[in-house]
């Protein structure tokens, strides 16, 4: 480990979550991005073989203040992470990553007589995310406490967990909980419903306002964008009698312009053009109605845009 630690003072650090939901997205982006890097087991540092670069694997939760404080240069990790550690001030968001959506949403159990946050005001929520929960029902209880509550110094109670906050009603910890929501199997699963939405979530690319290396910083966010991007379009092939091409191009006008090419047959050329990965059926569709022939999807691995 020694050896490691004194061969990274010439590598900009890149925090990684270790684990959890976070972990496999943010290595498929790495590898798109070209990389590339070994994980020796149960050693947290990793040493990118083809750029001066050191991945330090970290808790998610942790990331947002290692890079705030300096101590790396750039991190992926949650929104709700960085509006929790209260780092917001110190870090430059650089790229949403699309991955990782999520809601951070106040939850109370489907039998109880709870039916919205109003209800909750002066009971007890019990979570993980003391500040942002905090803040929220601060502004709760400003709002529906009477004065003589507020002067008796009556407030909603927040109480932490670090895991299994969705246990916390039934066990008689709590009235409310305030969590995470993906699918919301485990909430239902669980027996709770979701009230009220505290924030959105997504994972994203930030870095420290001053970056040992800008340049690198600048070169590892324009490979990381790249492969967002590739991910959310495909390259549409096909080809098009040249009377119809003003109607084509209106269905696929690409991201700056179509690319267009004439053919060997007389009156026809050929296009192509990026399109937006979840709308290709109807677009495919579209084509087609108006005379496109030999209409192709290739997938993109990376780009530029």
């Amino acid at each position: 480990m020694a050896d490691v630690i004194n061969s990274l003072s010439d590598r900009l650090l890149f925090g990684i979550p270790k684990k959890g939901r976070l972990h496999e997205h943010c290595l498929s982006l790495l590898s798109g991005a070209d990389i590339n890097f070994h994980r020796h087991n149960r050693l947290d540092i990793a040493l990118v073989q083809n750029l001066p670069i050191a991945l330090v694997f970290l808790p998610a939760a942790d990331i947002p203040k290692y890079v705030a404080d300096g101590n790396v240069d750039l991190g992926i990790t949650g929104q709700d992470m960085i509006l929790e550690s209260q780092v917001g001030d110190r870090i430059e968001q650089l790229l949403e990553l699309g991955f990782g959506k999520c809601k951070l949403e106040v939850q109370v159990p489907v039998r109880s007589n709870i039916k919205n946050v109003e209800d909750l005001v002066g009971k007890r929520i019990v979570t993980s995310f003391v500040v942002l929960a905090g803040v929220y029902f601060e502004e709760l209880d400003k709002k529906y406490l009477s004065d003589d509550q507020k002067k008796e110094g009556k407030k909603t109670k927040i109480e932490y967990v670090s895991g299994s906050v969705e246990a916390a009603c039934a066990l008689g910890l709590a009235d409310g909980i305030v969590d995470l929501v993906e699918s919301g199997e485990t909430m239902r699963a669980a027996g709770l419903q979701s009230i009220a939405v505290v924030c959105s979530s997504q994972a994203i690319l930030f870095r420290n306002k001053n970056p040992s290396n800008p340049s690198l910083v600048s070169k590892l966010t324009s490979r990381i964008r790249g492969v967002v991007a590739a991910q959310k379009y495909v390259l549409l092939n096909y080809n098009i009698q040249r009377h119809s091409l003003s109607e084509a191009t209106k269905i696929t006008p690409g991201r700056q312009a179509p690319t267009i090419s004439p053919l060997e047959k007389d009156g026809w050329v050929e296009v192509q053009s990026m399109v937006c990965k979840n709308n290709v059926a109807e677009i495919m569709d579209q084509l087609e109605e108006i005379g496109a022939k030999d209409i192709l999807i290739f997938n993109i691995n990376n780009c530029r845009v």
